[in-house]
């Protein structure tokens, strides 16, 4: 056992989600999602008979302070393993503090891919458990002319592009793509509204995020377009994003995921259920809450089979550990150190609350690389059939 565990002492852990800032609401998410997977995990007796705690801190969704943040975790809190980040620049800003003090960053939120670390475990989707999913639904149901908008950093310019390569190579073609800041006013998407009245594109691909993404559905909704034709599709607008917008402006929009809070399985709801009774009825549950709550329970299970916190020591045993997580059985790839993930496509209701469209009912091997982009070949654990709709 390592020293702390020898003390009797507890297992101290980092997180780092904003609480504040242009992305604090889905990031508030994650945090709350990590406190309830620690605080089930210390009821249940801790690790090793050692409780988990958490050592918190606000990093207000700026990439600088989450590096400085970083630097006050591992070099003066002296903890091992993080749970956190959400926007790509924050992971970016993150890891490398991680990597010199040979520690490990647990990262529970969709991004772009083509990344690696030793050091990261990243159990949000790559491109090929969503992008992928969600380009074929879109191509078979609506259309092949794109119009992509984004928000002006990394991981939009790089969602784009592998989106961009999807649609080409599947013969449809991106109209336009451009980008409005991070934090973006209304006035901000008028060129985006404006591009899809004259360029009349089949599907509007928005790798908005945070705050703004309010802001541009409430844009689209009173321009008087139809989402049932014309569909704002999405990776990054989750449940907790939809929370801040209206009813009617959130209708008959499409993103893909691993987990939705509407998802019917037993272990879905049970989550939902204890995350909503400590959080309140109206508190929303996205995918990103989800990867949060359950690689905290991997990090358990691999610190209680290491004896220790070491990062050198639970990463052979997090490639050893399946967890039936909320969307189904998980697992990291030891190859990178990526998740094995269900992934799914749902269309917003009238109530703004998402109803599933297509179940693959598939768990889909990690591809961060990106090595196969057929819209009908992205699984190593299963076979897809055709994609049904239901209205």
């Amino acid at each position: 056992m390592d020293d702390s565990a020898r003390a009797g002492r507890p297992w101290r852990v980092g997180v780092l989600f904003s609480q504040t800032g242009v992305t604090s609401a889905v990031e508030r998410t994650q945090l709350q999602a990590t406190l309830l997977a620690i605080d089930e995990i210390n009821q249940a007796g801790g690790v090793l008979d050692m409780p988990l705690e958490p050592v918190l801190y606000d990093p207000e969704s700026n990439p600088k302070l989450f590096h400085t943040l970083a630097e006050r975790l591992m070099g003066t809190d002296r903890v091992r393993l993080v749970f956190g980040c959400y926007m790509s620049s924050s992971r970016k800003a993150v890891l490398p503090v991680i990597e010199s003090y040979r520690g490990l960053l647990f990262y529970p939120t969709l991004y772009e891919g083509f990344e690696y670390s030793r050091h990261c475990i990243y159990t949000g989707a790559a491109p090929n458990q969503n992008s992928l999913q969600l380009a074929r639904f879109l191509f078979e149901h609506y259309g092949s002319r794109f119009l992509l908008v984004g928000s002006n950093y990394v991981y939009p310019y790089e969602s784009n592009r592998v989106m961009s390569d999807l649609v080409r190579q599947n013969r449809g073609t991106i109209v336009n793509e451009l980008y409005v800041p991070l934090a973006a006013r209304p006035a901000d998407f008028d060129r985006a509204i404006a591009d899809i009245k004259k360029l009349k594109p089949d599907v509007i691909f928005s790798t908005v995020v945070g705050k703004a993404t309010a802001a541009f559905y409430q844009a689209y909704r009173a321009a008087g377009f139809d989402p049932a034709r014309q569909p704002i599709a999405s990776l990054t607008t989750s449940e907790a994003e939809v929370a801040e917008m209206q009813a009617d402006a959130a209708e008959g929009h499409i993103t893909a995921a691993p987990f939705f809070e509407t998802l019917g399985t037993a272990t879905a709801r049970r989550f939902v259920a204890s995350y909503k009774a400590r959080y309140g009825a109206e508190a929303p549950v996205p995918a990103g809450a989800e990867a949060a709550y359950f690689q905290v329970h991997l990090a358990a299970t691999a610190i209680a089979r290491a004896g220790s916190a070491d990062p050198d020591c639970i990463l052979p045993e997090l490639a050893e550990i399946e967890f039936a997580a909320p969307q189904g059985r998980v697992r990291i790839d030891r190859d990178n150190n990526h998740t094995f993930l269900w992934p799914r496509v749902a269309r917003l209701d009238a109530r703004g609350q998402f109803q599933i469209v297509w179940n693959p009912n598939v768990r889909v091997r990690p591809d961060p690389y990106s090595v196969m982009q057929s819209l009908d070949d992205w699984s190593a654990e299963g076979l897809v059939g055709p994609v049904p709709i239901r209205s």
